[in-house]
């Protein structure tokens, strides 16, 4: 059991680091923030919970991947090389397909409750 909390206690340190450290963590955990309190002012079904949260694990987890091989990539290779410029840039397409997904999946979700709202659709 020490085990455990120990390793949960080591992935709490990497979320902490990634919230001081990194802007887009932050804004990305601000935005997930704005669509939970969006999906409990709209009651939003358990289905669509289900997509909201799986989204937000998503985006999270795909920022820390990045940010991870970010850091990886710079310990091994400090000086400028393009193959780790490509590294990156693959790494930060990854975390953009993602929000594509994500963006479209609260489109979907949210976009005709917020129209509902305004009386438009």
């Amino acid at each position: 059991m020490k085990k455990f909390i120990r390793s949960v206690g080591f992935a709490l340190k990497g979320i902490r680091h990634a919230f001081a450290t990194q802007l887009n963590f932050r804004i990305q955990t601000s935005v997930a923030l704005l669509a939970i309190a969006m999906g409990l002012y709209f009651d939003i079904s358990a289905n669509e919970w289900h997509w909201v949260t799986l989204c937000i694990a998503l985006v999270l987890m795909m920022e820390l991947f990045n940010t991870s091989i970010e850091t990886l990539v710079d310990l091994v290779s400090p000086g400028y090389n393009e193959l780790a410029g490509r590294v990156k840039d693959v790494s930060a397409a990854a975390v953009l397909i993602i929000a594509i997904f994500t963006l479209v999946t609260g489109a979907i979700i949210f976009l005709p409750k917020i129209l509902l709202l305004f009386h438009v659709a």
